[in-house]
């Protein structure tokens, strides 16, 4: 590595420890607490310690170390991460049509994957603000009635800072974030040097052991162990703010050793004094220290919601750019890293329902059952995902990839039969906003689809339209007029109603086709392409990644270096404004051609998402039925 990747990686990886793993570094806050003293909790004797420690210290080795770090990682699409890039990642046919070859199951698990994760990223900043500040209930009563308040305006503040943007918040966290690895991990050796007995839960026989004295009680602990890994989904969907250098280096070097401390600590302190079960992270402390460390966990807290707030937003601008949602304002933060944005309409969204949220379960372990069993499905459908990813495109062994991927849906698989026990104490949340998101995502994707449909069943092939206007030349005007269009082989009815009624051609035209392709970014002569019918009428294709932005007039000086003519001091662009009309016609059900245009009615205008001039920009109305 140069001098120079060698200076930048060190600032990046501390951004990387203050965004990427805040989810994961405050699961001490409530992970062990969950285990000996929630729901399904098992009692903190010698045997059970040991045991659930061994459980976690795997856990924290075999999903994150290995599955995330180390292989899901590699899965990157040009630099970016999520489960919607996975699924971009998804064999293709053969032809035109880039269609996946994998089955339309395989895409549909890709979205209910990213749904789910819109529901972690709502229950994630709820859970760990009231974890940390129900700290100060344990410092003193008098705090108790104030908890949920203090956490709302917490998350207030939380969801205001996003506007600034990773790069600074991360900025801001990341020495917040170190500071707190240094001191969990300082106080569990304190711990662990008063038992020292407990580093024997690194023998994973204490974990099977565990399963054994347990049986089925020790399967449902499982829920609350999985609290100990949810931040994996987020590591990997944020790895294209940071990259996977700065993410790996923080992970070995310092969250791993500190979360594997702490957990050793909290083992060691129940196995002195079976009565911390109720706090256990907050009473490792001695109590001159308890109030700076609540201060410290709220802190930590606040920068843990920042990972799946960040993961929510890019992507929601996967989601726009591969066609699973409508046209939102989606704005740039960092001048340095592409895939660093921030979505108002999503912030919002998120904050309120957060809200909602703290104010409905009102505690850290009531929200505790709705935690887990959405992150644990988005794990399997990764693990399923990622199968097809490393028998096709890696050329693994079938054989190999079965026994590598095998085990870690055995895995996960584990993780989710447990949650699935929390599902009518909470668990239902979770899965209400995917079946929510789902079905906003799907019904958009189906719409686009039909209104595809549609139109291009009215239109005018391309090749007639040039017939016609060549056998009887209307008026030609000077000037250059760009019709944008989702057919690029059809007439645009725009063209086709601006001859009918004006009686004029434009001198040079341009049939514009903007597309995405199932990748992160289209450089090159791959992005523009040109194709000439003659008598001054182009057909100009755009082909843009799903993680970066259409930007037509920068296109448009690209297709003029191609050979297009195009007049830039008289350039009008005409668009086709739809108007959906619900019908009975086959498509959707009626409940959903009316979501779809209530979607359609609240994107962000074309002019705005393609960098349109507004005051060159004319507008026809187009009616469709659906």
């Amino acid at each position: 590595m140069s001098g120079r990747g060698a200076a930048r990686l060190v600032p990046l990886t501390l951004t990387a420890v203050g965004v990427v793993y805040g989810d994961i570094g405050t699961s001490p806050l409530y992970t062990i607490r969950e285990c000996f003293f929630g729901s399904h909790s098992v009692p903190p004797t010698h045997e059970n310690v040991l045991g659930v420690l061994s459980l976690i210290i795997y856990a924290l080795l075999i999903v994150i170390s290995i599955k995330y770090i180390a292989v899901v990682m590699r899965a990157d699409n040009q630099g970016e991460g999520g489960i919607l890039a996975l699924t971009a990642l998804l064999p293709k046919k053969n032809g035109a049509s880039g269609a996946p070859a994998a089955t339309g199951v395989l895409v549909l698990l890709g979205i209910v994957g990213a749904a789910l994760l819109y529901g972690d990223g709502m229950i994630t900043p709820a859970i760990t603000v009231l974890s940390a500040v129900e700290g100060l209930h344990v410092a003193t009563p008098f705090f108790g009635p104030y908890v949920v308040p203090i956490s709302v305006v917490i998350l207030i503040g939380i969801f205001m800072i996003q506007q600034y943007g990773t790069h600074r918040v991360g900025g801001f966290f990341g020495p917040v974030m170190v500071l707190w690895f240094i001191v969990i991990a300082a106080l569990g050796v304190t711990w662990i040097l008063r038992a020292p007995v407990v580093l024997g839960a690194i023998d994973p026989r204490h974990a099977v052991l565990f399963f054994r004295t347990n049986g089925y009680h020790g399967f449902a602990v499982l829920g609350a162990v999985f609290l100990a890994v949810t931040g994996g989904e987020a590591l990997y969907a944020d790895m294209g703010h940071f990259g996977k250098q700065p993410i790996r280096l923080a992970w070995y070097v310092l969250v791993l050793p500190a979360l594997v401390l702490n957990y050793l600590g909290q083992g060691a302190l129940l196995l002195l004094d079976a009565e911390a079960a109720q706090q256990p992270f907050f009473m490792l402390a001695p109590s001159w220290a308890l109030l700076p460390l609540v201060g410290l966990a709220t802190a930590a807290a606040i920068i843990a919601s920042q990972a799946l707030i960040s993961g929510a937003f890019s992507l929601t601008r996967q989601a726009v750019q591969l066609g699973f949602a409508p046209r939102l304002n989606i704005e740039h933060t960092s001048s340095d890293e592409m895939g660093q944005v921030y979505v108002p309409h999503v912030n919002w969204a998120l904050m309120i329902s957060t809200i909602l949220i703290v104010v409905g379960f009102r505690s850290s372990g009531a929200l505790a059952a709705a935690y887990g069993i959405a992150v644990t499905m988005t794990m399997v459908i990764t693990a399923i995902l990622l199968y097809v990813v490393a028998t096709e495109r890696w050329h693994w062994p079938t054989p190999v990839a079965a026994t590598v991927i095998g085990i870690f849906l055995v895995i996960d698989l584990a993780f989710f039969g447990a949650n699935l026990l929390k599902v009518f104490q909470g668990g239902w949340l979770p899965l209400l906003i995917g079946v929510v998101i789902f079905t906003l995502m799907t019904t958009w994707k189906t719409g686009r689809r039909i209104v595809a449909e549609r139109m291009a069943a009215r239109a005018i092939p391309i090749e007639e339209f040039m017939a016609s206007v060549t056998a009887a030349p209307p008026l030609r005007v000077p000037g250059t007029a760009v019709f944008m269009t989702a057919q690029p082989r059809a007439t645009p009815p725009a063209l086709a109603h601006n001859v009918r009624y004006n009686k004029v051609l434009h001198r040079h035209i341009v049939v514009l086709t903007v597309s995405t392709a199932p990748v992160p970014q289209v450089t090159g002569d791959d992005r523009v392409t040109v194709e000439s019918f003659g008598h001054g009428v182009y057909n100009v294709r755009v082909q843009y990644g799903f993680m970066q932005d259409p930007d037509v007039p920068e296109a448009l000086e690209i297709a003029r270096t191609k050979g297009v003519a195009i007049d830039a001091d008289d350039l009008t662009f005409f668009l086709g404004r739809e108007t959906i009309i619900v019908t009975n016609r086959p498509g959707m059900a009626v409940w959903r051609e009316k979501l779809y245009v209530l979607m359609a009615r609240n994107a962000l205008r074309a002019t705005a998402f393609f960098r349109l001039p507004t005051e060159r920009v004319v507008e026809l109305g187009v009616q469709v039925e659906m």
